[in-house]
């Protein structure tokens, strides 16, 4: 230990860090957790979908201003605090900063559940934006320190598991309370159990050795804001993952949140009759959102699982020979991902649309392994957090601020003419938007092999 080293363990206000190997039944346990509160992070996030409906006939908002209140409300704060939360996660203790971003997003989605309007309503989707800054970018830092380069794109695809459980729970839930107790006991019981969760997380997880398995001798420094950003600047894929990832995200955010509501509108009747199989506790009452609950929660969960899983593994197979391979697996995704959508959302067989959803659920969030891991090798070790948090506030301010909102408003603009396929047509229009994706990934290829740090 040098005399650095040995100054900051004498130091009582320095974060408690772990150099010496775990267990594997401890590292098991680190992202059993980090999972468990990425997927309270996004049961938070996606809830508001299926609850959109009750809420829009309560409150009495247009499909806009539910965009507005799911999609810009929660982008503002959370894109924006995100990197500084980001840049304290450099500097501090992470557990903690995770800890506490979990207490407050779930208090915020508890109190969702008394708002009186939609005013209100947007305001109490800004704090839950507030709390979910704290939460990534450090998990995405603690999970390079836990395991080594070659294993990294697995184990934050694994860690990405989160959003498509997450997401399958949030819609499951929230559509089963909504229908049985209100949409607003949902906010109510979801946020008290991430309330509760945050102190056995703290309790439980420690800090590991920031860029313990970077090469001996590298020194480990702390980076400004200004310096994080003039590297990135130099690194042209950065900014081609960036916004090929925020051009999936506008439809990959906007259609998760709107494809329930689709399917209540234009399957409504049917659902019972095909969804027939369910035992009778399961479906207490005939209300169609608790079929639609299943049955897009049952994709999301199927789709989301298989493709972020296949994403990480591919990347790390074959990155191991050739890096490019990080960026070449999302690009190829997202161009099959647009005609599934198309495809989908003109088909009258909830049997057959079921299947063809799977392909581009599975296939929009592949990315996620990928190019989070790439994130992490062209920037040095002090600076991934920050690195981390400047790409989600461009992927997140692009993707959920507008996705949401727009296909909304595309939907407003063709109800008079097409009435409830107006959201059909929306969420077809927009999904174009994966092409776009797919030719910023194909151009990140070669400057992605000239930024890559060996780390």
């Amino acid at each position: 230990m040098d005399e650095k080293e040995s100054a900051l363990s004498k130091d009582p206000e320095a974060p408690a860090q772990i150099s010496q190997p775990e267990s594997t039944a401890y590292l098991g346990w680190v992202m059993f957790t980090l999972v468990l509160v990425y997927t309270f992070n996004f049961v938070d996030r996606s809830i508001i979908s299926i609850l959109a409906i009750p809420i829009q006939e309560e409150l009495e908002v247009s499909d806009m201003q539910i965009g507005l209140m799911r999609g810009l409300a929660f982008a503002i704060l959370y894109s924006t605090l995100g990197v500084p939360v980001a840049w304290l996660a450099d500097r501090h203790n992470r557990v903690w900063i995770i800890g506490l971003a979990l207490a407050l997003w779930s208090g915020m989605t508890a109190v969702c559940g008394l708002a009186g309007n939609a005013l209100q309503l947007f305001f109490a989707r800004m704090g839950v934006g507030v709390g979910e800054a704290g939460g990534i970018a450090p998990s995405y830092s603690i999970i390079a320190d836990y395991f080594p380069p070659h294993k990294r794109a697995t184990m934050l695809g694994i860690f990405s598991m989160g959003i498509p459980i997450g997401s399958a729970v949030g819609i499951v839930f929230g559509g089963v309370m909504a229908a049985l107790y209100g949409w607003r006991m949902a906010f109510f019981v979801i946020g008290g159990l991430g309330v509760l969760l945050a102190p056995l997380f703290i309790l439980t997880v420690r800090e590991p050795k920031r860029g313990r398995f970077d090469k001996p001798g590298a020194k480990i420094e702390k980076a400004s804001f200004s310096q994080v950003f003039a590297l990135l600047l130099s690194k042209k894929s950065f900014w081609l993952i960036s916004f090929g990832a925020a051009a999936s995200s506008i439809v990959g955010y906007g259609a998760f949140a709107w494809i329930p509501k689709f399917l209540v509108l234009t399957f409504g009747v049917e659902l019972p009759e095909f969804m027939s199989f369910l035992p009778g506790w399961m479906t207490p009452n005939p209300n169609p959102i608790i079929y639609v609950s299943y049955y897009f929660g049952l994709v999301m969960l199927i789709g989301g699982v298989i493709g972020i899983f296949l994403g990480g593994f591919l990347a790390d197979k074959f990155g191991t020979k050739n890096k490019s391979a990080y960026v070449i697996v999302p690009a190829l995704a997202f161009l099959i991902t647009a005609p599934f959508y198309m495809t989908g959302m003109m088909l009258s067989s909830l049997g057959l649309l079921f299947f063809v959803l799977l392909f581009p659920v599975a296939l929009s969030l592949a990315w996620l392994g990928p190019v989070v891991s790439s994130i992490q090798h062209i920037v040095p070790t002090s600076m991934r957090a920050t690195a981390t948090a400047i790409f989600l506030l461009i992927n997140n301010l692009l993707g959920l601020a507008i996705g949401d909102p727009l296909i909304g408003r595309i939907s407003d603009v063709l109800k008079p003419s097409y009435g409830d396929d107006s959201l059909r047509y929306a969420i077809f229009v927009c999904s174009a938007l994966y092409i776009l994706a797919s030719v910023l990934f194909f151009l990140a290829i070669k400057p992605l092999k000239k930024d890559w740090i060996h780390q």
